[in-house]
């Protein structure tokens, strides 16, 4: 399932680094995560880094948006072809 960054988000940008699928970037107020390109880490990490740096925990699973390992991992193959994933 991919995450989504709530309202408690302040802005500082901390998440944003951490995403090596950039699927993080600076909202109207808030921070947002491209559901598209939210593989919850899966292929680079064992677990989502956002919610790891988020001083705030505003990072969350977004349970409009539910996906299993494997599905997670076709996304990330999609957004990065010919490579392997860590």
């Amino acid at each position: 399932m991919a995450y989504k960054i709530t309202d408690e988000c302040i802005s500082c940008g901390a998440c944003e680094v951490e995403c090596k699928n950039q699927a993080i970037s600076e909202g109207d107020t808030t921070y947002v995560i491209d559901p598209d390109k939210c593989t919850e880490c899966i292929g680079y990490f064992e677990s989502s880094k956002c919610a790891e740096v988020c001083p705030v925990d505003a990072c969350v699973p977004d349970p409009e948006h539910e996906e299993n390992k494997e599905q997670l991992l076709e996304k990330w193959h999609k957004l990065h072809p010919g490579e392997t994933p860590a």
